[in-house]
């Protein structure tokens, strides 16, 4: 944590004489999460208040062709010893040069249109310390060139070097039921986390549709778990197989609709499979004569490997949106999983309000019910929580 705090003041020192260009920007927040279920372990916490720190910093010139962008990300968690951490979002040196772009350093990518998952979205590492639905992501140390041309966007991308995934303490919740050692972690390549990725993506506009295709050829991101004996101890070990994986994404905005669809196929030592995800959105403008604009989401997951080898492999979502279009940018998502083969569900709701000009409080409320005892959604079937954060925005 203190390499990262030394990075960004390290950059604020050479970008200050510059002040004129220079943009700093963030927020320090306090997290409350509890759980009302009593955990499986006799250690796990029932409740827990934590804090973070999120700066932003810019500077830009050359007449706003060259930019340098640092982001971090800390949390201060003395219960959860493995949450306790913090990361470099961003540390990039962008660079325009008419219709082509260069981005170099550390970046977060976001790929894809549906709301219930992200099946395109392979470039970065989950941060999944922060939650589960993968929103949150670790820094990839990249190349990026990019050219904009009538024919649509072209984006080529080379990654050295590979972000392993974090996992809980022993004392946290939303964690896997078995400790994972990551100090046994195992790769396919020989090259192991300097293995060099690379990937493809090209998008067009056709008329009121937006399509993106993708190549990836890499590491996974998703590690296989190999239960292991260490001492008397049985323990899970990250295994990170070699993948290629191609697909798209589409959305199209048709009236009050839009029309998303993701789909993937990954090969991998293990096996090949295909994924999709796709559905709609359609918004109803104020309702009740009022301000409020309500969208209604409906999207189905589908996957051919064998059942409950993934999470969505056969599973409905639906989910209310509504944006109040007030001053205080009040917006609630709520939605719920069912998977079609076993009734198993997940409900989550998520709400935010700014309070005057800096502050933001925001809630969030996770519930699994009647999870079947083979889905993979059991290991979190006593997780139901409840989370509020209050931020101050500078």
């Amino acid at each position: 944590m203190k390499t990262v705090l030394s990075i960004f003041f390290l950059a604020a020192a050479v970008v200050a004489p510059s002040a004129s260009a220079y943009e700093l920007s963030g927020n320090l927040a306090a997290e409350l999460q509890l759980f009302p279920q009593q955990a499986r372990q006799p250690q796990q916490l029932d409740q827990n208040l934590t804090f973070s720190f999120k700066p932003k910093l810019r500077q830009d010139w050359n007449e706003g062709n060259d930019e340098l962008t640092v982001e971090l990300f800390m949390r201060v968690d003395n219960k959860d010893d493995e949450r306790q951490h913090a990361d470099i979002r961003e540390l990039k040196w962008l660079h325009v040069a008419g219709n082509d772009e260069w981005r170099v350093g550390i970046n977060t990518v976001f790929w894809g249109v549906t709301e219930s998952q992200h099946l395109v979205d392979v470039i970065n590492q989950i941060d999944a310390l922060e939650g589960l639905d993968g929103e949150d992501k670790l820094g990839q140390p990249m190349i990026q060139y990019s050219t904009i041309q009538d024919w649509g966007v072209l984006h080529l991308f080379v990654l050295p070097g590979f972000r392993e995934a974090a996992f809980h303490s022993a004392e946290g919740r939303l964690r896997l039921p078995v400790a994972v050692d990551s100090s046994q972690t195992l790769y396919q390549s020989s090259d192991e986390d300097r293995h060099i990725d690379y990937a493809l993506r090209y998008t067009r506009l056709l008329g009121d549709s937006e399509i993106g295709l993708f190549w990836f050829d890499g590491t996974n991101r998703e590690p296989l778990m190999q239960a292991v004996t260490s001492g008397s101890v049985v323990v899970l070990r990250p295994y990170y197989e070699l993948m290629s994986q191609f697909g798209l994404d589409l959305q199209s905005i048709i009236g009050d609709w839009i029309w998303k669809l993701e789909m993937i196929h990954r090969r991998l030592d293990s096996g090949a499979f295909t994924a999709m995800t796709g559905g709609f959105e359609y918004t109803f403008y104020g309702i009740f004569d009022s301000s409020i604009d309500m969208g209604t989401l409906l999207e189905y997951s589908w996957e051919d490997r064998d059942q409950n080898a993934g999470a969505f492999d056969n599973d409905l979502f639906g989910g209310l949106r509504f944006a109040f279009n007030d001053v205080q940018s009040t917006e609630i998502l709520a939605g719920m999983f069912v998977d079609v083969d076993n009734g198993s569900q997940s409900i989550r709701t998520e709400a935010s309000r700014r309070l005057g000009d800096s502050w933001k409080l925001s809630a969030e409320l996770q519930l699994f019910n009647a999870v079947d005892a083979n889905d993979p959604l059991q290991i979190f079937s006593r997780d139901d929580y409840v989370m509020v954060e209050l931020a101050r925005y500078f």
